[in-house]
């Protein structure tokens, strides 16, 4: 079964400094049909004017990871990390039992525009941690290179969930398979571009829901730019 989730249906924030679209109910905008997707209960495709951000703030128990389109987002937390992440610049923050941090773009005259999202960690109060790593272009050039796992394979970062997500790019003739093992299900989220993802076209800021799949199958890619979330 496939449920699609077109990007004009989400809900849409406009604070001026920061323009915000969710995919799933997030502050002021809530939707019980779009609570979350498994472990995934976050996705805000968030653009921060030049010079703004968000001041410091707390989280808890949760997995956090930052996913940069452009611009630059310079990040300080209460564990003394401090960076400043770019496009091909995957972050990930635990959250755990609390932990304080700020988000900023320095730029004078150009908007950051990134992924902020959020996994669910298989149990509460965990120590708090931080990574990042870069993806380069040819890493994700016709395929689905993960980015983010529970056992950080192959470079990923680690997530404390049963989740994997993959990033890809995907142009022309170029194809992409994920298998799924049984009563796994996927939330492949098009971050730019457009694709047909198992014969559903799909366009920027479109989702769909893959439930009792055997796989996801991109294929007709057009300067696509693609997330696949592998949940339980």
């Amino acid at each position: 079964m496939i449920e699609l989730r077109p990007a004009a249906e989400r809900g849409h924030a406009d604070h001026g400094w920061l323009d915000s679209w969710h995919s799933f109910s997030f502050a002021d905008y809530h939707d019980p049909a779009h609570m979350g997707f498994g472990a995934l209960r976050v996705i805000n495709e968030d653009r921060i004017a030049a010079g703004t951000g968000f001041g410091t703030h707390g989280h808890r128990d949760m997995e956090i990871v930052s996913y940069v389109l452009d611009g630059a987002l310079a990040h300080k937390d209460s564990l003394g990390n401090g960076s400043v992440i770019r496009p091909g610049d995957v972050q990930r923050m635990s959250a755990g039992t609390g932990v304080l941090h700020s988000e900023f773009n320095h730029q004078k005259d150009a908007p950051t525009h990134f992924l902020q999202i959020w996994v669910q960690p298989d149990r509460r109060g965990l120590a708090p941690g931080y990574e990042e790593r870069h993806f380069s272009e040819a890493d994700k050039r016709g395929r689905l290179r993960l980015i983010a796992s529970p056992d950080g394979a192959d470079g990923s970062l680690t997530l404390h969930q049963s989740a994997r997500l993959y990033a890809g790019l995907l142009d022309g003739d170029e194809r992409a398979r994920l298998v799924l093992d049984p009563g796994r299900r996927a939330y492949v989220h098009v971050v730019r571009g457009a694709v047909s993802v198992n014969g559903r076209r799909l366009a920027a800021g479109d989702a769909a829901k893959l439930v009792d799949e055997p796989a996801v199958e991109l294929d007709a890619g057009e300067g696509a730019e693609v997330l696949v979330f592998d949940l339980a």
